[in-house]
């Protein structure tokens, strides 16, 4: 039998691809916006709110989408709303029986009403801290610097700085057309003279030239989504597949491949789950992840993208455990906290949801 929703709902999930600004609740918006003064919302009603982000996310049109993100950053200009916000997604997660997740968010973003970079990395912590405890979910931070922005270094400094205290990594994130990762080498060089880790969203909107630089260039760690990888490889007819040299150095280097299956479907970088590239790279073996993107826009969650997969690959509880178990490897953390959860924690879990009555 295929794992269903809601046994998938009992697993341990790990997820490191989430947008904490994509991920609100319609309920939450309204009340911030109440509070704070905000008066721009389509509607003040949750139900109709989170229809209309839904419906903006589907239409096809990126500035319909991007409005969406406009609503809720601007809702998150206190230090209140950052704490409230941090806390809910942690709580949400872990509702959803993720172990461990690595939320990202661009610090620049939240600084209108008056907030420093420093402020605001420590409410979004600290709200973190609150919704996590005794809740069974480990969450770190990204810091993300925004592409079309010249704050790259200055973000990558707060990454460093808060390193010891909860945020695992950096990522710059924003159009790839036009503003190439390049663009922030000074970033890039500088978290690896520190032993900092990165990722760099590529290979969404932009091609195989966005993953190249990312990794060859700018040095990754991961990959945020690069799902133009496909491009790189050649199907036959029988089905066999031959990678393109920047295709198999990605596989053979295990670089992690944070993929988000219906965002994907959204922004148009696959027509349908089915024919979404991680069928294939799955088959191949690339270090592929599952992720949610932003969980209110493609009103998601990670339980929800595996059932998706499971209805249109057919995978099984093995296969679940193989992108649960690629994600925790992939995590910013220290190996043996890596290894600790996934023999602790994600295997036995696993091991009891398969072998179950």
């Amino acid at each position: 039998m295929s794992p269903t929703l809601d046994e998938i709902r009992r697993a341990p999930k790990v997820l490191l691809h989430d947008h904490l600004d994509g991920g609100l609740r319609a309920e939450t918006i309204v009340e911030l916006a109440r509070e704070t003064g905000y008066d721009r919302l389509p509607t003040d009603d949750p139900d109709r709110l989170r229809h209309w982000f839904e419906e903006a996310a589907d239409s096809g049109s990126l500035e319909r989408y991007l409005e969406t993100f406009d609503h809720t950053v601007g809702v998150m200009q206190t230090r209140e709303s950052l704490v409230r916000v941090a806390a809910e997604c942690a709580q949400d997660l872990a509702d959803d029986g993720v172990v461990y997740a690595e939320v990202r968010y661009a610090p620049e973003q939240h600084t209108t009403r008056g907030l420093s970079l420093d402020q605001v990395v420590e409410a979004v912590l600290e709200g973190f801290r609150q919704g996590s405890e005794g809740r069974g979910i480990r969450v770190g931070t990204l810091l993300t610097a925004m592409r079309h922005q010249a704050r790259s270094m200055e973000i990558a400094e707060l990454a460093v700085r808060y390193r010891d205290v909860g945020v695992v990594g950096f990522d710059i994130a924003g159009a790839e057309a036009g503003y190439p990762p390049t663009r922030h080498l000074d970033a890039f060089e500088y978290l690896q003279r520190e032993n900092a880790h990165f990722t760099i969203h590529a290979g969404e909107a932009f091609g195989l030239p966005s993953i190249w630089q990312a990794i060859q260039w700018c040095g990754a760690d991961r990959l945020g989504h690069g799902v133009r990888i496909i491009d790189d490889i050649s199907v036959s007819d029988d089905g066999s597949a031959k990678l393109g040299r920047l295709a198999a150095y990605v596989r053979d280097k295990r670089i992690p491949l944070e993929m988000c299956p219906t965002s994907n479907l959204q922004t148009g970088a696959a027509p349908s789950i089915a024919q979404h590239p991680i069928g294939l790279l799955r088959r191949l073996h690339f270090r592929v992840t599952v992720n949610t993107d932003n969980r209110l826009m493609s009103s998601t969650s990670v339980s929800q993208e595996f059932a998706k997969l499971v209805e249109a690959f057919g995978y099984g509880w093995d296969d679940l455990q193989w992108f649960t178990v690629n994600a925790m490897k992939s995590a910013f953390l220290p190996f043996d906290e890596r290894l600790a959860l996934i023999n602790g924690v994600i295997k036995p879990g696993f091991a009891q949801l398969k072998w179950q009555p």
